[in-house]
């Protein structure tokens, strides 16, 4: 495989050997770098060990996990925080906003804490915002603006720094429809204009459709794969609710 991210052979255990579970087994698959690729499977089915293990905030039981040909499975405490710092952006359910910060000072606070320039930070915070819609709402609190809004400047903090690779755990299950949808428009955007790599996972087919590639988990191990290509999202909705019926993924929260 020659992916920008390469999974190789993944496994992972929790518990001692008395009481072992096996979580993910022999898990292998690539991403490539502009991929805006989902992960879907039922409850227990290792996604998010999966997306906990590239993210860096756990560790393979074995096998390796290769970003730019760099084994990241290898690195110690200290050079796992540097590569998080220099790589990754994170956007969560729920928010993860700091309430006594206002939206602009919540976005500034990923670039001040990798020490760059006052000059720099302004220009690109205030490029991210307005790419993302939020820059009118800059001088508001996180408690004065909508879970829509919400998510949005999450997403400029994940963007801002300009990560390799963007980590969505269930985005959109804190929102309503409407702000869900919006949600999903926007990292359609940064994906297809901005570039940006994003790993979504998911349980919701309607969220799930946004993306171009979508793996199913089931039992640990990779059940199935669907490449989006030129179908419509109503068509490959349809598929991904095929598929779903099959691993025993939650098909009735998708409609």
């Amino acid at each position: 495989m020659s992916g920008f991210i390469r999974i190789c052979d993944v496994e992972k255990y929790y518990g001692t050997k008395a009481n072992m579970t096996k979580v993910l087994n022999r898990v292998s698959f690539e991403i490539n770098s502009g991929e805006f690729m989902g992960i879907m499977g039922p409850s227990g089915s290792g996604k998010t060990t999966l997306l906990n293990m590239l993210s860096t905030i756990d560790t393979v039981t074995s096998g390796h996990i290769y970003f730019e040909n760099q084994d990241i499975t290898t690195l110690n405490e200290e050079k796992l925080a540097l590569f998080r710092k220099h790589n990754l952006g994170f956007v969560f359910q729920d928010f993860n906003l700091l309430d006594t910060l206002t939206i602009e000072e919540n976005i500034i606070l990923a670039m001040s804490l990798q020490g760059k320039e006052k000059k720099e930070i302004n220009a690109r915070s205030r490029q991210t915002m307005d790419q993302l819609g939020i820059y009118p709402i800059k001088d508001k609190f996180p408690y004065e603006v909508s879970g829509g809004q919400k998510q949005r400047c999450a997403c400029a903090r994940a963007l801002v720094n300009e990560p390799k690779l963007i980590l969505a755990d269930e985005p959109t299950g804190a929102l309503d429809s409407k702000s869900a949808t919006t949600l999903l428009d926007t990292f359609t955007s940064m994906n297809e204009n901005l570039g940006a790599t994003i790993l979504m996972v998911t349980h919701d087919a309607f969220s799930a459709s946004y993306c171009k590639r979508i793996l199913f988990l089931k039992d640990g191990e990779i059940f199935h794969e669907l490449v989006r290509g030129n179908d419509t999202r109503r068509v490959f909705l349809n598929k991904i609710l095929d598929v779903l019926s099959l691993t025993g993924g939650d098909v009735p929260d998708a409609e």
